[in-house]
């Protein structure tokens, strides 16, 4: 008896599983997954400046003459050391004074702002390759925002035929064809009662004869 009773209740409870496995699920819970990129804004000006904080005393030595040399101050004093090399050629001054300003300003000036400058212009300049890499991470971002967007609104569109067909095939059901519904939609309007009845045209009344005229008459 008793294994005749587990047999019915399993028996039972197998079509009821079978059932709840049956039966679709219609509700969504979202239409479209967004998938957000991976890329976060940043400060370029923020970034940098801690990047040359962090440097050493060298690259702020190079930083400063590189500053320093496109300053119209730097020309005066390479056009008074010109002007000292010339007198010296013309023998104004001693001689040793032109051989002292050619080493100063061909071999010494040239060999030592030369790799400096290059070292200022490398630090300068990396706050425009932060800017470029900031604004090509940008773009893409923005590229896949809207690749996000296209692909959402492809869903959308899917989602409306497809309830665009159900309702046709409730139409069609109930016997009403989409040709009679857009034949009733051109026949009747919804702002019919909206409309105003044009005036009714008033005929012309002729004025009356004053008090003076009745008394001549």
């Amino acid at each position: 008896m008793q294994g005749e009773n587990t047999t019915s209740s399993s028996v039972q409870t197998e079509p009821t599983s079978q059932v709840q496995v049956q039966q679709p699920h219609h509700h969504r819970t979202a239409l479209f997954h967004h998938e957000p990129h991976q890329h976060q804004p940043r400060n370029v000006n923020a970034l940098h400046a801690a990047e040359r904080a962090a440097e050493g005393i060298n690259t702020k030595i190079a930083i400063t003459l590189t500053n320093s040399v496109g300053t119209m101050w730097t020309a005066y004093i390479f056009a008074i050391i010109a002007v000292i090399g010339l007198f010296g050629i013309l023998q104004l001054f001693n001689p040793i004074v032109a051989l002292l300003v050619a080493w100063v300003s061909q071999t010494f000036i040239q060999l030592t702002l030369l790799p400096v400058i290059m070292v200022g212009q490398n630090v300068l300049g990396r706050k425009a390759e932060l800017q470029a890499d900031e604004q090509f991470r940008t773009t893409m971002s923005t590229y896949h925002d809207i690749e996000q967007i296209m692909q959402h609104l492809s869903a959308q569109d899917a989602e409306l035929l497809r309830h665009a067909r159900m309702l046709e095939h409730l139409l069609e059901k109930n016997g009403i064809s989409i040709q009679q519904l857009m034949a009733e939609g051109t026949a009747t309007s919804h702002l019919e009662p909206f409309i105003q009845p044009p005036a009714a045209t008033s005929t012309p009344t002729t004025p009356e004869p004053a008090e003076n005229e009745k008394k001549d008459v």
